[in-house]
This record gives C-alpha cells, sequence and structure tokens, in this order.
C-alpha cells in the first residue's frame, strides 16, 4: 500500500499525482462507455435512461422531445375554442375526442423527457419564459370551421410524416411512446379530411370556405418541416444518433407528393402556381417558402405568439391549486399506506 509514493516524479505533489490517476482512469472509462453507446447506435439499437449517453446526446433529446411536447399542449388551443361553436353534436365530439388526445401527447411526452433528468416544472418554466420554442404552425388564428379540418387534414397530415419515422427513433422512451401517438394522429388527419370532405359536398359558401383556408394553410405547413437542409447544420448530427431518420426537405417533399392527390380528391386547389409533377424526378416540384415569416414566427412575432404564450401561463397559474391537491392526496395516501405496513 505504500508503494503508491515511489511512482509520484521528483518534486510532484502527491495530489495532483493522484489527480492525475484519476483523470486516466476517468478517461477509460468514458471511453468505454462511449464505445458502446456508438456501438448500440451503428446497430440501429435503442439507448434506454438507465444507458450512458453523451451529454450533447441528451441535450438533443431532451430539447427535442420536450419542444414536441409543447407543441401538443399549445397545439389544443386553435382547435379548443372552436369546440363551443362546432356546428353539430356529432362535429363537437369529434373535437372534443381530439383535443384530448393531443393533452394525452403531451403528457406522454413529458414523461418520457422526464426520464433524461429533467423535471416537468423545468420544461414548463423553459416555456414560459419563452425559451422553450413549439411548433410555429399554432401561432396562426382559426379563422373559420374549415381551418379546423384543415389543421386536421394537413397539419396533422405533416406531424405524421414528421413523426412516423420517430418511432425509430434510437432513445427507447422516445420512439415508444410515438407509436400510440402516431396511431392517433392518423385518426385525427382522416378526422379533418373527412370534415372538408363533408363540407366540398355542400354549398358555395363552405366551398368557397374550404378553399380559403387551405390557401392560408398550405405554405405554413410546409414550413413545418423546419428549414432546408443546408440550413438546418444540427439534423446531420441528429441523423448519425439516430434521432432524425429522413432529413427536413426529404420529409417535405414526400408530404407535398402525398398530398396533392388528396387535394385532387376534395376537389381544392393548392395556392402554388409552381406545383406540377417532374417525370425525370418522380416527384412534384414546388414554390419557394416564404422563410423570412417561418423565422419571424419562431422568433416570436407571428400573429398569435403572445396570446398563446399568455393563455398557457395563465392556465398553468390557474390550475396551482389542482396540482397542490393532487400533492396533498398523493402525501395523504402515501402516509396512510405506511401506518398501515407498520400495523401489520
Amino acid at each position: 500500500m505504500y508503494t503508491q509514493s515511489f511512482n509520484v516524479p521528483d518534486g510532484a505533489a502527491p495530489a495532483q499525482a493522484v489527480a492525475a490517476v484519476l483523470n486516466a482512469a476517468q478517461q477509460q472509462v468514458l471511453q468505454a462507455a462511449q464505445t458502446k453507446f456508438d456501438a448500440v447506435i451503428d446497430a440501429d439499437g435503442k439507448i434506454e435512461p438507465k444507458d450512458w449517453m453523451p451529454d450533447a446526446y441528451r441535450k438533443t433529446l431532451v430539447r427535442q422531445i420536450s419542444q414536441h411536447a409543447h407543441s401538443e399542449i399549445v397545439g389544443m388551443l386553435p382547435e379548443g375554442n372552436w369546440i363551443s361553436r362546432a356546428p353539430s353534436l356529432k362535429r363537437k365530439a369529434i373535437l372534443i375526442a381530439k383535443v384530448q388526445d393531443e393533452g394525452g401527447h403531451g403528457l406522454y411526452l413529458y414523461s418520457a423527457a422526464e426520464t433524461l433528468g429533467t423535471s416537468r416544472d423545468q420544461m414548463l418554466d423553459a416555456l414560459h419564459i419563452g425559451r422553450a420554442k413549439y411548433s410555429s404552425i399554432f401561432n396562426y388564428p382559426t379563422l373559420t370551421w374549415a381551418d379546423v379540418g384543415v389543421i386536421g387534414w394537413l397539419v396533422d397530415g405533416a406531424a405524421i410524416m414528421n413523426q412516423i419515422p420517430l418511432c425509430r427513433c434510437s432513445y427507447g422512451p422516445y420512439a415508444r411512446a410515438m407509436v400510440r401517438v402516431c396511431k392517433e394522429e392518423s385518426f385525427h388527419q382522416r378526422q379533418g379530411f373527412e370534415a372538408l370532405l363533408a363540407m366540398m359536398q355542400g354549398s358555395a359558401a363552405q366551398q368557397a370556405m374550404v378553399q380559403d383556408a387551405v390557401n392560408r394553410w398550405w405554405w405554413k405547413c410546409l414550413a413545418m418541416f423546419g428549414p432546408p437542409d443546408a440550413d438546418s447544420p444540427n439534423s446531420v448530427q441528429g441523423m448519425r444518433w439516430g434521432i432524425k431518420r429522413i432529413s427536413n426537405d426529404d420529409l417535405r417533399q414526400k408530404f407535398v407528393d402525398a398530398t396533392v392527390p388528396q387535394a385532387k380528391v376534395l376537389g381544392v386547389t393548392l395556392p402554388d402556381p409552381d406545383l406540377k409533377w417532374n417525370e425525370e424526378r418522380g416527384h412534384h416540384d414546388y414554390g419557394q417558402i416564404d422563410w423570412d415569416e417561418f423565422w419571424a414566427t419562431v422568433n416570436g412575432n407571428g400573429p398569435c405568439n403572445k396570446e398563446r404564450l399568455a393563455t398557457r401561463v395563465k392556465a398553468h397559474e390557474d390550475g396551482q391549486w389542482v396540482r397542490e391537491a393532487a400533492m396533498a392526496h398523493a402525501q395523504k395516501q402515501a402516509t396512510r399506506q405506511a401506518q398501515q405496513q407498520e400495523a401489520a
């Protein structure tokens, strides 16, 4: 046990030598963990909460999953204000169920993010002070009942296109949560399409309402997939880690190709004079997206940014008593259970 001192260079402080040995050992452990992580990623396997992962991987996941959760919760707002104005009891019941689903999606995703070591309170605080983002698509108003249908058809359709690859995400809890989310979002997309189809079989005024909604939402939905690949440097690392599976531009192209025939069935015109089939590429060509509008909305200057955030903050503050009551009840139950165990 005394021979360690013989390995200390002349003039070196013992504490420095011990630190050097510890640092070398830590580096070896870290390198072994990194090698194991890389092997799982290369094998297209799953990283689980208790597995070692690079800090950058964890940080990327927390940011993406929490923003996804925020989007589900904030996404309840544009449709929620139409529940009382739905044109029939059937439509009201469908919309209530859909908004409830979105709330559930947010809960799944917050739970998945919590497995990475961040609390729900931290995530919500980041949203409420404006540090965390959510999908820019929800910062636009729903002006007519047709907007609710278009959100189902186009917005949820774009979301499905983006989310199905996430079922194969390398982080296990996120991938598993997305399986149920995608099933329910698929229903939402069909519900939106069916609502629009009913309107397009109605009066000329209803048809014009649908076309107007499509005109206002089409380009915003194309921007939902994020900036062009050339302007999205984080995508490369995300794809290397297996978090992201398909690039922004490829997802956008898949969405356009899938939506054009659906628009023909509906009988609506997509508002893009440059939209046409390219036989050589085997895909549809489409026009230029207004990225200035996209970034302005992302940065808080969209039509409803302030309104959406203020509504979420107010809802959180108004619900404080519910959270406190739930915590008090849980503590009471735990105390009662402990007393019963002691008595037994």
